[in-house]
């Protein structure tokens, strides 16, 4: 079964610094981190102290709410630090890496004999589960829940972003063991995106649906697509997953090993050589800059894509679930009647004396400058022209800001999560920040309806 996902509202953001599609071994990070702030609304609840000795796929805290979801280490090593911030709570924890990782077994797990309780056990006690998301509310997945159906996007459209067409190529093994065993744990189906013309690792994969998607950003998200295939109404619980962490899914059924290995995209105008690198979740970022030839040190390191990415700076770590790290200018200096002249170097949806729209393909060496303060919203009707959900997405924002959550329910909140509204943030021209308050209603909703 295929169906296309022909998407005609949004932006493509063309921006210099994009990977080149070669693929080396980072070296070894020395010190690797968990930031307990990458798992929203989860409670850490420690099992290890500081100086403790750990192996991969070890647990090293569990959810204070849902004590079976359980966290564990990528590497073998030393607990060297737990950082604490305000009223003690607990912002990262430090692992001091061995040179070679010793790994904690699990059983492998026959994904074709075994049951959905099976196969949701397995996933719980070897610290998989946190790769699985569900909507509403956009938080890791309630284990005693059984979803309508299970999204994955394998199309990357977000600027600078991982291809994941190249970094999954020669996975097909382990993507088709998680997909097998995730299809048994819904009353749906599993729903892939893959591009129209590409040639995704992911299009041969059986026990799922796959859709051919097209359009420019964000086509990508997986929300988009869920929208156009089975939007989440109130009641309903939706799954989603990042197609990269179905490697370590299904690596971890075939082997019994938590290899938290995965592809990087090291991108960005600020890298003399931007390529794709392995390494594995929490590695220092310096780490692998260094291989990438930086050409600019005042410069911002992201974990992510520069749309909904973290930034980390440069003693930063890659985050649980990136797989892109971005290094871009810094954009701290500011343009003497920067809003009363022609632009040529910056892109935007606008042809008030801009000229992008000539060059639709045309590369940017884009900073991190706003080009402009906060203020009031304007209406310009440029957040629809980006946004290609079925939803309205200003009265939405403002909804969240007055916490409104009657209207919060009617406009559509159950099927959003803050990265729909990045490319919104994007074009902003009252620099709000779209995806805070898209994060801050969702939490409302989760804390009053639950």
């Amino acid at each position: 079964m295929s169906r296309d996902i022909k998407i005609k509202k949004g932006l493509n953001i063309h921006l210099k610094g994009e990977a080149e599609k070669t693929l080396s071994k980072a070296p070894r990070a020395e010190q690797f981190a968990i930031r307990p702030a990458n798992f929203h609304l989860v409670t850490p609840k420690l099992v290890l102290k500081e100086g403790a000795k750990v192996k991969a796929g070890e647990v090293l805290f569990y959810n204070k709410h849902e004590e079976n979801v359980k966290f564990v280490s990528p590497v073998s090593g030393t607990l060297q630090t737990i950082q604490r911030g305000a009223k003690r709570v607990i912002t990262e924890l430090v692992i001091k890496a061995d040179e070679k990782d010793e790994y904690l077994n699990h059983k492998p797990l026959d994904v074709v004999k075994a049951d959905a309780a099976a196969i949701k056990a397995h996933l719980l006690e070897s610290g998989c589960w946190p790769f699985i998301m569900q909507r509403p509310y956009h938080i890791i997945a309630k284990p005693n829940t059984t979803p309508k159906g299970i999204f994955i996007s394998g199309y990357t459209t977000a600027p600078l972003a991982a291809d994941l067409d190249f970094t999954l190529t020669g996975k097909e093994e382990d993507l088709q063991l998680a997909v097998t065993a995730l299809s048994k744990l819904t009353s749906g189906s599993v729903h892939i995106g893959v591009g129209r013309d590409s040639n995704s690792p992911l299009r041969q994969l059986t026990d799922c649906v796959i859709h051919n998607v097209s359009g420019p950003h964000p086509a990508g998200n997986v929300g988009v697509q869920m929208a156009q295939i089975d939007p989440v109404n109130k009641g309903e619980v939706v799954w989603t997953i990042a197609a990269q962490d179905l490697v370590i899914i299904g690596e971890l059924l075939r082997t019994g090993k938590f290899n938290a290995e995965r592809v990087v995209a090291l991108s960005g105008s600020c890298l003399g050589a931007p390529q794709y690198y392995t390494a594995k979740i929490g590695s220092d970022v310096q780490t692998i800059i260094n291989e990438a030839q930086l050409s600019d040190s005042h410069s911002r390191v992201i974990s992510g894509d520069v749309l909904t990415g973290d930034t980390v700076g440069h003693e930063g770590y890659l985050g649980y679930y990136d797989n892109t790290i971005c290094v871009i200018p810094e954009g701290d200096d500011y343009e003497f009647f920067g809003w009363n002249k022609p632009i040529f170097d910056k892109v935007s949806t606008s042809r008030a004396l801009t000229f992008s729209w000539l060059q639709p393909k045309k590369k940017y060496d884009l900073t991190t400058n706003t080009n402009g303060e906060h203020r009031a919203f304007v209406v310009t009707g440029n957040y629809e022209e980006v946004f290609p959900m079925d939803i309205y997405p200003l009265q939405t924002l403002k909804a969240c800001m007055v916490n409104d959550l009657d209207q919060m329910e009617a406009l559509g909140m159950y099927e959003v999560a803050p990265e729909d509204f990045a490319l919104t943030e994007f074009v902003c021209v009252s620099k709000q920040p779209h995806q805070n308050i898209i994060r801050q209603g969702l939490d409302l909703m989760y804390k009053e309806i639950g």
